[in-house]
């Protein structure tokens, strides 16, 4: 009988490794430290908690994100399943009640009798047996010292930061309108918040936010942040307009009020499915909590604001992979090793998914003395693994799925589309689901 598979953290990545584990008819311990030790970011015990935005990104036909769910829903992933089971109105994004998301992950993987939960936090790596670390950007301080010990490599982080959350109850109404940009939404009827503001609104809100004071002044003014989730005093200080062009875009919304577009806005996104509350979308910042309610309630809409929860700043950790792991995942030189999620360098709820599955399925293989699984080059995943285990590793980077990732089409066909970028995509997508399943027949 195969031995059991460690599987260090309880969140996406962890959670879908489980669930691969499990598939293939083999036993694995997740060990997950909450609710017995949290984190910053963490506010309950459940797996999987999201503890960023409720958006899983897009789903809009021939995108990049939407490649990538495509994907894992043709690959069994239970995550994805359970997000389509929990969505919200969300525009043209995968937004999920991250309550009820997390509860239905957590009672799918306790129910299994294949996998064993220990609420424990691990400070060494388990000497023996098939491991699988995916303790996300949060990692503990003592298992990330372990980890530099085990990699030989020097920790790499940087700071990332997340949105507020306000109750729906005290949001006005009667200045706040229902739409999305350019009219597009689930049900027609507009599936955002916005909250407008004119000229002089602005100027004084961004006036504020300059001048507010950070909740973690002893921060270097030199943080690497991830650039596509820069806190808005970041945004702020690159240019006066900066945030206008930005998260506070009025480009494709109307305000009934005044039958014209505001000059900025500030979008809400339901946060569950009662709608009892909302995420200011795109304001993640590291503010005292006193000032946010403060220059956040400037906001017109917002100025009775209360908020069940304030942006913070918080660490991500990360190891160098290109220097460490194999398209598989697994690690060179440690073959009974395998790292997946944020800890591995993808960014994004999904691509954590991903990353979890692959290197699921791939130490079950190992378990089984069975070929790795190494996902076609022309898919979403594919081209995520290729990135982590094939970027230049002096320059490594976190990476969300784009089609940059993916390897171009064929000159023919390139002249054939010519400049209709859509129609690119659209044949990339073409591609990439061809090829998964000409890759999963031949591998069943």
């Amino acid at each position: 009988m195969p031995e059991t598979i460690h599987i260090l953290g309880g969140g996406l990545a962890g959670c879908e490794a489980a669930w691969q584990v499990c598939r293939a008819g083999l036993k694995a311990t997740l060990y997950e430290m909450r609710p017995a030790q949290t984190t910053p970011a963490h506010q309950t015990g459940w797996l999987a908690e999201l503890v960023c935005s409720n958006s899983l990104k897009s789903e809009t036909e021939h995108t990049a994100p939407w490649l990538l769910k495509q994907e894992l829903r043709r690959l069994g992933s239970l995550l994805i399943e359970v997000a389509s089971r929990v969505r919200v109105p969300g525009g043209q994004a995968l937004t999920v009640d991250r309550e009820a998301f997390a509860r239905e992950v957590t009672r799918a993987i306790e129910s299994c009798e294949n996998i064993e939960v220990r609420r424990q936090e691990v400070k060494r790596i388990p000497e023996d047996g098939i491991v699988i670390i995916a303790t996300g950007p949060l990692t503990s301080d003592a298992l990330a010292a372990e980890i530099v010990r085990l990699t030989g490599a020097e920790r790499l982080y940087f700071y990332d930061a997340i949105s507020p959350i306000v109750d729906a109850e005290t949001i006005d109404m009667s200045v706040a309108f229902r739409a999305s940009r350019y009219g597009k939404s689930l049900d027609g009827t507009g599936d955002y918040l916005n909250c407008p503001l004119e000229k002089d609104d602005y100027d004084r809100f961004v006036d504020a936010l300059l001048e507010g004071q950070a909740h973690t002044p002893h921060i270097p003014d030199d943080i690497p942040y991830f650039e596509a989730c820069l806190p808005i005093e970041e945004l702020a200080r690159r240019g006066r307009d900066t945030l206008r062009f930005g998260p506070m875009k009025p480009t494709g919304l109307i305000d009934p009020r005044t039958g014209r577009r505001p000059y900025a806005v500030v979008q809400l996104r339901q946060e569950n499915l009662r709608a009892g509350s909302y995420n200011m979308v795109g304001f993640q910042n590291y503010l005292r909590y006193g000032e946010q309610a403060r220059i956040f309630r400037m906001i017109p809409g917002l100025e009775r604001a209360e908020f069940l929860r304030f942006g913070q700043i918080h660490r991500n950790t990360y190891i160098n992979a290109p220097a460490l792991l194999e398209p598989t995942l697994a690690m060179r030189g440690s073959p009974r090793l395998f790292f997946a999620g944020q800890i591995a360098g993808v960014e994004g709820y999904v691509e954590s998914m991903a990353t979890g599955l692959v290197a699921g399925r791939n130490a079950a293989a190992r378990a089984l003395g069975r070929p790795l699984w190494i996902p076609p080059r022309e898919t979403a995943i594919g081209s995520l693994c290729h990135y982590v285990s094939g970027a230049d590793p002096r320059n490594y980077q976190p990476v969300n799925i784009t089609f940059d990732l993916l390897p171009p089409l064929e000159e023919a066909e390139q002249r054939r589309l010519g400049r209709d970028r859509r129609a690119r995509h659209a044949e990339l997508c073409r591609r990439a689901l061809a090829r998964l399943e000409e890759h999963s027949l031949a591998h069943a």
